[in-house]
């Protein structure tokens, strides 16, 4: 129990280019984890993000898959979960969203909410994972404190708590004041923060002008006055959000988050199953595998389930059950990671993310338990992809290689595959376009082999949930196709098709997704 309560598992969400990967680097700076900070963008100096550590995320500048990372701080383990920002990989954020206790939403005091941050919000929002804000680009001139505030609590219905407050933007930014000590940290442009500077905000050292004094004081007695009180419990069920000010590029303002976060974020939380609530401190080991990466390390073509544990203490060598199967075994081959470096496993608490090595044993959604008392974790959720295409290998001769890796793939949540019931010809379904780049690039430098698409005008996936589909049921514009798990969908050209179908034939009942609310 006292491992568990000194653990804090959470993810950071964001729009794509918010500082989300800037952050992280910055967190495991402070947290003793890395020497240097990398950068998204660090082809000028070789130092890229640590969290991207695939080839293609270097190339492109972009997070593609979600890296998991760890750092210790003032005697507590944080296990950081990096997500892609981009809405083509969003899949495989939502699943990675399952296994935090609490998320951290990074916006752009420039831009402000996003349509990325709003869609992660509303998954958070659904699965009761409180947020922490953290308002990136300080250094930047951006949008007024006070918009970003309203922004927040208009748009995401929630309420908000400013910890801290920025003193000017951009070129006047002075530093930010912390509401609860009554201190200011100071902002010297280009000393990425190291040496952290704070006044007590009557010291005559502190670097304000009378002017500042003067805006700071009515700002503040604003928000004292028609802002909202600070309620804990608000803020772990999800429906008041702290709200942090500084900049992860200048290292402004985020050990003062840092230190504020290992307070407020939530230990490991029971979670969901077919036999009720699962408590952290139940002496039976549960976890549930919600990330398979294959080719981490491409020199041996591994491949790694990824498993948060929920209950009970893992043990190298701890003999569980696979409830989907039934089958037991014993977890001999344990890691844990930093991006891509790994480390043998002995032991692991609940909030803790292990690595187990797979030969294609292990799914997406799998629980794994101790004892005879089996049970099952909720459904990982799935969503209908927006294009699809038919996949061949360019070269008869890779016909071995172009099934292991479109099994691997489609098993890691790169990208969904469908089959047509008399040709079995390869559909592939993605959320957008850059998905099909990451896959037909995986695809040639991790198995050798080159692919081709052969686009469909399909934009629409439904999973038939209810009735028998007939083949006078199909045709061109509304094509059945299976999924990997053998589930009948039909892909529909557009709306005007789906609607016509419903009203056609209303004994078919069809779902936009599995383990995932329609909306």
């Amino acid at each position: 129990m006292e491992k568990t309560a000194n653990r804090r598992t959470f993810a950071i969400i964001s729009h794509p280019d918010a500082g989300k990967t800037t952050l992280t680097e910055k967190l495991l700076l402070l947290g003793g984890s890395i020497r240097s900070a990398g950068t998204v963008k660090g082809k000028k100096s070789g130092k890229f993000a640590t969290s991207d550590w695939m080839e293609i995320e270097k190339q492109r500048g972009i997070s593609v898959t979600s890296s998991v990372m760890q750092l210790n701080y003032n005697g507590v383990h944080i296990n950081i979960l990096d997500t892609p920002g981009h809405e083509d990989f969003s899949e495989d954020t939502y699943r990675t969203l399952t296994a935090v206790d609490t998320a951290v939403m990074v916006i752009d005091s420039v831009k402000g909410i996003e349509a990325q941050t709003l869609k992660l919000f509303k998954v958070c929002r659904m699965r009761g994972i409180p947020i922490l804000t953290f308002i990136n680009k300080l250094d930047r001139e951006g949008r007024e404190p006070l918009d970003l505030l309203t922004e927040i609590e208009e748009t995401l219905e929630m309420e908000t708590y400013p910890m801290n407050w920025p003193v000017g933007m951009g070129k006047t930014l002075r530093g930010v004041y912390s509401r609860a000590d009554e201190t200011i940290e100071s902002f010297q442009e280009g000393d990425e923060g190291d040496e952290r500077q704070t006044f007590q905000i009557d010291d005559p050292e502190a670097p304000l002008t009378d002017a500042d004094r003067e805006a700071l004081d009515e700002d503040i007695m604003l928000i004292d006055e028609a802002g909202n009180d600070f309620d804990r419990e608000k803020v772990q069920k999800g429906k008041m959000t702290p709200v942090f000010f500084g900049s992860a590029l200048a290292n402004f303002g985020v050990q003062s988050f840092l230190d504020h976060f290992v307070d407020l974020a939530l230990s490991p939380q029971p979670r969901r199953s077919t036999s009720g609530e699962i408590s952290p401190d139940d002496d039976r080991f549960s976890g549930f595998i919600f990330k398979i990466q294959a080719n981490m390390n491409p020199a041996h073509r591994d491949r790694i389930a990824f498993l948060r544990v929920c209950s009970g203490t893992f043990e190298r060598g701890i003999d569980i059950e696979l409830s989907r199967t039934g089958k037991r075994m014993k977890l001999n081959q344990s890691q844990q990671f930093f991006a891509s470096d790994r480390d043998t496993v002995e032991k692991a608490y609940p909030g803790d993310i292990i690595g187990l090595y797979d030969t294609g044993t292990f799914q997406v959604g799998d629980t794994l338990v101790t004892g005879n008392d089996s049970f099952h974790y909720e459904e990982m959720p799935q969503f209908p992809p927006e294009q699809f295409a038919k996949v061949t290998a360019k070269h008869a001769l890779k016909h071995k290689q172009f099934h292991k890796g479109m099994d691997q793939l489609v098993q890691e949540g790169t990208i969904q595959l469908y089959r047509t019931p008399y040709f079995d010809d390869y559909i592939v379904g993605a959320v957008g376009e850059l998905q099909f780049q990451v896959f037909e690039y995986r695809m040639k430098n991790e198995y050798k082999v080159d692919i081709e698409f052969q686009p469909y005008s399909h934009e629409i996936a439904r999973w038939v949930t209810g009735g028998t589909i007939t083949d006078k049921m199909t045709d061109q514009r509304r094509m059945l196709v299976h999924d990997h798990k053998d589930r009948p969908v039909i892909l529909f050209e557009n709306e005007f098709v789906l609607t016509m179908f419903q009203q056609k034939f209303p004994e078919i009942e069809l779902s936009s997704g599995w383990g995932m609310l329609e909306s």
